[in-house]
């Protein structure tokens, strides 16, 4: 295992951790060996939306990833579990990070006073808490960097007031977004229909269901497709991410442009339109998530230590922990930390423990979040990518979420990894392994 082998995980994909179709844990491909080919069979209730797949060599996800080692896959059909898409337009844009370009070079002259300059241990750019500063990493937008300091805006050209379907992934290794489509200054409509992959239809039980909303936060790993009525002929609009919060030790993740949407009569067609007839899709087979009881519950938490303890500015270490054992930084060779059934429902509460902002994510699965800092929530997106809040160190409950964890799919057994999806962190021992026996096997007394 080295920084030159790869691998790749399907992320959100109900795919068998198994070697040649979602294995990470022991599947290491080293360049100059013969081509190694994935092949695994699409489930045919897998749920229509936005996937992706990137590499995930442990210690070496985020400068793979960084480096642009990443894709947008999409299962199609959304239009069978939404009608009212059938026949949009839709586009797909994947946006990445990577260290910044200019790192030495002044604010532009527009971005007036700029807040002192701070980094963390591993030398990146510290939240500010004001909006502003100076980023941690450069973004860019297929392939289109907006860099700093001037965030050159990339273009995107449609055809006037037409309503199309925007398919957005954050392949970002470490940066957050918060999405938002401003004209003339005031936020545009933006009407939610998948998450993570999954239409927001609670499994048919609300169709057609379509969400608007003036933004969209999207951590890490996460991916939204929204419905958007383009600008007036002869206006624009400015797809941007607001700044986020990412806690007093989390990276700088400002306000800033993506791209100008301009509104021409002549502007070519998008590459692609949804089918403009829809045929229902079939019932889904397992109950909805939110109805099924829990076999057992389990708590999780976050938590960070410099590696020596008498100097703060030594390198970081990242834990994610099972409550009653001790934190450790994941290791490849260890037995699972978590031992579960094909078929059961659990419930885990996952606590940060830590002073910046993370982003819990587990393979093979999606989960239903159930509680938010200890009150009940009846939430209706399934997702695969959820932001744990920041601990602000003086509250005397740590920020938490409490989610459903969905076994039942016998394509999850196997062994897979949970992590945060800050790949520096997980790169840094934010990790753990799972292992999902098989019915047959019998229960453990």
């Amino acid at each position: 295992m080295d920084g030159l082998a790869t691998n790749l995980h399907f992320h959100g994909l109900t795919v068998p951790p198994l070697c040649h179709q979602d294995d990470v844990l022991d599947t290491l491909i080293p360049p100059g060996t013969r081509p190694f080919e994935y092949r695994f069979r699409i489930p045919p209730d897998e749920p229509s939306g936005t996937y992706w797949y990137h590499p995930h060599v442990h210690g070496f996800t985020d400068p793979q990833v960084e480096g642009g080692a990443s894709g947008a896959l999409i299962v199609e059909g959304i239009e069978r579990a939404n009608k009212t898409l059938a026949g949009m337009p839709e586009r797909v844009f994947v946006i990445r990070d990577e260290p910044l370009r200019n790192p030495d070079a002044p604010p532009s002259k527009e971005s007036g006073a700029q807040p002192p300059l701070l980094r963390d241990p591993e030398g990146d750019i510290l939240n500010t808490g004001t909006g502003g500063g100076k980023p941690a990493r450069d973004l860019s937008i297929n392939f289109v960097p907006v860099a700093f300091p001037e965030y050159t805006p990339a273009t995107i050209t449609a055809k006037p007031a037409e309503y199309e379907v925007w398919r957005v992934l954050n392949a970002a290794a470490v940066t957050y977004l918060d999405l938002q489509i401003a004209q003339g200054g005031v936020p545009q409509a933006m009407g939610l229909v998948s998450l993570d992959g999954v239409p927001i239809t609670k499994n048919g039980a609300i169709p057609n269901r379509i969400l608007w909303q003036g933004h969209m936060l999207v951590p890490p790993g996460s991916r939204i497709d929204f419905v958007y009525r383009t600008p007036p002929e002869g206006t624009r609009a400015t797809l941007l991410t607001a700044a986020v919060d990412t806690g007093p030790a989390g990276e700088n993740d400002p306000i800033r442009p993506l791209a100008t949407i301009i509104s021409r009569a002549d502007a070519p067609d998008p590459p692609s339109k949804l089918p403009a007839v829809s045929t229902p899709l079939a019932a889904r087979k397992l109950a909805w998530l939110g109805d099924v009881k829990p076999v057992r519950e389990r708590k999780l938490y976050f938590s960070e230590q410099p590696s020596n303890p008498k100097d703060p500015n030594s390198p970081t270490l990242f834990f994610i922990t099972l409550e009653g054992q001790q934190p450790k930084v994941y290791d490849p060779h260890s037995p699972p930390d978590i031992v579960v059934r094909q078929g059961d429902v659990e419930d885990w509460t996952v606590e940060n423990r830590s002073h910046e902002l993370h982003a819990f994510h587990i393979h093979q699965l999606h989960f239903l979040l159930a509680g938010w800092n200890g009150a009940p929530v009846n939430d209706t997106f399934l997702r695969d990518t959820i932001n744990v809040p920041y601990w602000d160190g003086k509250s005397p409950a740590y920020p938490s979420v409490k989610l459903r964890m969905d076994f039942r799919d016998p394509n999850s057994v196997g062994t897979f990894v949970y992590h945060c999806h800050l790949l520096e962190h997980e790169d840094g021992g934010m990790m753990g392994a799972i292992r999902v026996e098989p019915t047959a096997v019998p229960r453990a007394k």
